[in-house]
């Protein structure tokens, strides 16, 4: 019976001078059952784990770029990202070459040099071997209808600068507690996750979560662990049925590896889906992004994902206070450059 680990991965490894953060793992079988949760600190650490923990058939989700290729900018599976989520208002940050945060890339080396293969999530999984794959939790949480996040995707990650500090962290544990929740209820998805089979995951329902940013964020890695577990048994159990392949046309690295996200998907949110046009921009999106599914035809996607994941980050930029005025400013603004791109040639 395959496994399924998912990995929530602390890019930055350790120093000498500074400890790596927490990564969060977890352990489900195809019956949903949590087998492990916990944390390691370190790329090192949590390979030991992985390779005392895996066998023939088992499935690895990673959060973290495993194959970069880019000298600069944004992957192909970034940009995509933020063309088929951004109406959910998800978007992900740029990794390439020149980016010091490769903790992804050495934790793939490591487990390569173990054994396990390394996909890109187009084919299914040769059954004797020990298999991984990058993911993204925001896209299991919007992606999956079980979810039930039909508009927009939970603010349970950073602070919502407009508010006070305490206003904010309040809205935020209330949007992870809400998650889990809605976690809890998908023992009877298929394919499954029962919450409440190992005490790690059950002290993440019973327990509110913390308002004071070290102890959220040791849940929170937790929680984001068991979401990529669940990941890969939904890329396991349904394949390309109800995943995409973000990043599928991206050049190869030297050994052919792709640098893909297994990205749970519903049709609308799927890359070249069709879409409403944003013709006129709907200023209670906070995202910006009106019914953008996917990009409009005649847009250049690469450029269409930039200004999405642009908007997205300046919205959500731990440096830059915005108020909801100009957050009004930033959906119109974006909403009308991504119309513009639509209609270049018209």
């Amino acid at each position: 019976m395959p496994r399924f680990f998912g990995v929530d991965l602390a890019w930055r490894d350790s120093t000498p001078d500074r400890p790596a953060n927490e990564t969060g793992l977890a352990v489900i079988d195809e019956t949903g059952a949590v087998l492990q949760a916990g944390w390691e600190r370190g790329v090192d650490a949590v390979a030991r784990w992985l390779i005392a923990s895996v066998g023939p058939g088992d499935v690895i989700a990673i959060d973290a770029p495993l194959v970069v290729t880019n000298a600069l900018g944004m992957r192909q599976a970034e940009r995509q990202v933020a063309s088929g989520y951004g109406r959910w208002q998800v978007a992900a940050n740029a990794m390439n070459l020149a980016s010091p945060l490769q903790g992804g890339v050495a934790l793939r080396r490591l487990l390569e040099a173990a054994g396990v293969v390394y996909v890109d999530g187009s084919a299914p999984p040769p059954p004797d071997r020990a298999v991984m794959f990058e993911c993204y939790p925001y896209t299991t949480i919007v992606g999956m209808e079980e979810l039930g996040y039909d508009e927009q995707r939970p603010r349970y990650k950073r602070l919502d600068r407009s508010l006070s500090a305490t206003e904010a962290r309040v809205v935020r544990a209330s949007a992870a507690d809400q998650l889990l929740e809605r976690m809890d209820g998908l023992a009877s998805a298929d394919p499954p996750l029962r919450m409440r089979t190992h005490p790690v995951a059950t002290a993440l329902l019973d327990e509110p979560s913390p308002l004071v940013d070290a102890p959220y964020k040791h849940r929170e890695d937790a929680l984001d662990a068991l979401l990529c577990a669940w990941t890969a048994a939904i890329w396991h159990r349904h394949g390309t049925a109800r995943v995409q392949v973000l990043g599928a046309d991206a050049e190869p690295d030297e050994q052919g590896r792709r640098p893909t996200i297994v990205a749970p998907a519903r049709p609308m949110q799927r890359v070249g889906a069709a879409i409403v046009d944003p013709d006129v921009p709907d200023a209670s999106d906070a995202s910006g992004f009106g019914a953008l599914d996917a990009p409009p035809t005649g847009a250049d996607p690469g450029l269409l994902g930039r200004v999405v994941a642009l908007t997205v980050e300046v919205r959500d930029s731990d440096d830059i206070r915005l108020d909801p005025a100009m957050r009004t400013s930033l959906a119109e603004l974006a909403a009308r450059i991504v119309h513009r791109l639509a209609h270049d040639d018209d």
